[in-house]
């Protein structure tokens, strides 16, 4: 589905990601991680069109994407939840979600969109005339979500759902993660916690100063004895470091 080859995203003379390559295929979970200043979020948004790549390629169902405008990208389905959530803290639960469909293919659809996204985040059917400034950080980062799933996504791609979060939360968002994968949604995740991203992901890459320096199937990334000491913090015996 998503194709990516020798990417480069530079900041004047700082190049924040050098010549990377990923796949995503179609429902799949992939997982991009690294500390923070990996180049993780730089690579996300070169995708989505936010920065226009300074070199490489990105292919999107067979199409050339690169360095269309982001409204372009996300009407071809490649939706972002961002970093941080930024969601309208001034508007209700319901007015965020009926802006999330904003680009959708089919905006007459926003009723039984709003119903089916409701019956994924029960939470927020409690809180529709509520406004985002009164939310949790947990509830908010659900309503990003589900803003973003107004939207039909093709490729939803996740940029740091967990920060910020208490560790509940974490819990609820990465249990949403995976029933979205089961449910058919093909999902590329950005995150620093690398222990939950490979315990949901099926694929995942490792960044480290803008390049991928390990990459492969998420079970056999979270027996990495490098990826366990460097990025977990833990010794192969479990403990601290």
């Amino acid at each position: 589905m998503l194709e990516v080859r020798g990417l480069e995203v530079t900041y004047g003379k700082v190049r924040a990601v050098q010549g990377i390559a990923l796949d995503v295929a179609e429902g799949e979970i992939v997982t991009l991680i690294g500390a923070n200043g990996a180049g993780k979020s730089s690579t996300m948004h070169a995708i989505c069109g936010i920065e226009r790549p300074a070199a490489g390629e990105v292919r999107f169902r067979g199409e050339v994407i690169t360095g269309l405008p982001a409204h372009r990208i996300a009407r071809r389905g490649i939706v972002q939840v961002p970093e941080g959530r930024l969601i309208f803290a001034g508007l209700t639960v319901e007015e965020n979600l009926r802006l999330g469909a904003y680009s959708a293919p089919d905006r007459r659809s926003a009723e039984a969109d709003i119903a089916a996204v409701l019956e994924l985040f029960p939470m927020l059917r409690e809180r529709l005339d509520e406004r985002g400034s009164v939310l949790s950080g947990g509830q908010a980062q659900m309503l990003a979500l589900a803003r973003g799933l107004m939207a039909s996504p093709k490729l939803f791609m996740l940029d740091e759902p967990s920060l910020g979060l208490a560790p509940v939360a974490v819990r609820e968002v990465f249990e949403l993660i995976g029933s979205l994968r089961d449910r058919g949604v093909t999902i590329l995740l950005v995150e620093q916690n690398v222990r939950q991203a490979l315990a949901v992901a099926d694929r995942g890459y490792v960044l480290e100063s803008g390049r991928i320096i390990l990459e492969g199937p998420a079970r056999e990334l979270a027996e990495n004895e490098f990826l366990v000491s460097a990025y977990m913090g833990l010794t192969r015996t479990g403990g601290s470091e």
